[in-house]
């Protein structure tokens, strides 16, 4: 059994990062999953979010700073449009080592847990969509490889609009072996595949029961050959129009709900 200690999530050691948007700002005061240092408004009577924001920043003891709104825009640099007044400066997110640690960490209430893996999604807004809609129909955590994934940075936190502050990440080196892993723990392994023969919407509920581990591939490439080859149950989405394939974001936001829909409201769900 790991230690206590073992079990939290690292955080990087680089320098901080500035993350704006009302949304953004709000989840991750909230949270407190990161280090946060100060929070820089714009001078004056503050708007009702501006605010909101002010108070969540003094009850997490978050020192606020009145700052020009040039200096603020010039703090954010190029993602500095459409800055709202506020600025929280924060160090890194943390991320899991190990998916154990994830599973620990996002546990569900219910029972049933559903992770969401993705091999070779490399946009930040791409990832930062999936962490919305994964957050949204209920996921335990998020899992990532080491290598061809981006960095949780602040243009992702602000694509997720701001659910990477909640969904539990963990960052692997072997994408492969950490799907054996989850299949000795109990998990199914699912995968949005537009290549397979079983169609979503008709798959048996009895095989989309239990703990899931839901795979989406990078657009164009699709599933690498030993990933693919881990997956119990490649499912189809299937398409009526004239485009070939949906965005892989969409196309989670459609395994996911659809797994929602089904232990919620079929009469075989739990």
């Amino acid at each position: 059994m790991a230690s206590r200690s073992s079990r939290r999530p690292k955080h990087s050691e680089s320098g901080p990062e500035r993350l704006h948007g009302r949304h953004v700002i709000a989840e991750a005061l909230v949270a407190r999953r990161r280090a946060l240092y100060k929070l820089l408004v714009r001078p004056g009577a503050p708007s009702a979010e501006l605010a909101r924001l002010i108070e969540l920043a003094k009850g997490a003891e978050v020192p606020v700073v009145e700052t020009d709104p040039e200096r603020l825009v010039e703090l954010a640099g190029e993602t500095g449009a459409g800055l709202q007044g506020a600025l929280l400066e924060a160090g890194a997110l943390p991320e899991f080592s190990q998916v154990s640690q994830l599973l620990i960490e996002g546990g569900s209430a219910r029972g049933r847990r559903v992770l969401v893996v993705l091999d070779g999604v490399e946009d930040p807004q791409n990832v930062g969509g999936l962490a919305r809609v994964a957050d949204a129909a209920g996921a335990s955590g998020l899992v990532l490889a080491r290598r061809r994934s981006p960095p949780l940075s602040p243009a992702l936190a602000r694509a997720s609009a701001g659910a990477i502050e909640r969904l539990p990440v963990a960052r692997v080196g072997n994408l492969v072996r950490t799907l054996e892993d989850l299949k000795k723990e109990g998990f199914w392994v699912v995968a949005a595949d537009p290549e397979a023969r079983q169609e979503l919407f008709t798959m048996p509920d009895r095989l989309l029961q239990g703990d899931l581990a839901v795979v989406l591939g990078a657009e164009g490439r699709g599933l690498r050959t030993l990933v693919q080859a881990t997956v119990d149950h490649p499912v189809r989405i299937p398409m009526r129009g004239q485009v070939a394939s949906l965005n892989v974001a969409t196309a989670g936001a459609v395994v996911l709900f659809e797994l929602l829909r089904r232990e919620e409201f079929s009469p075989s769900g739990s």
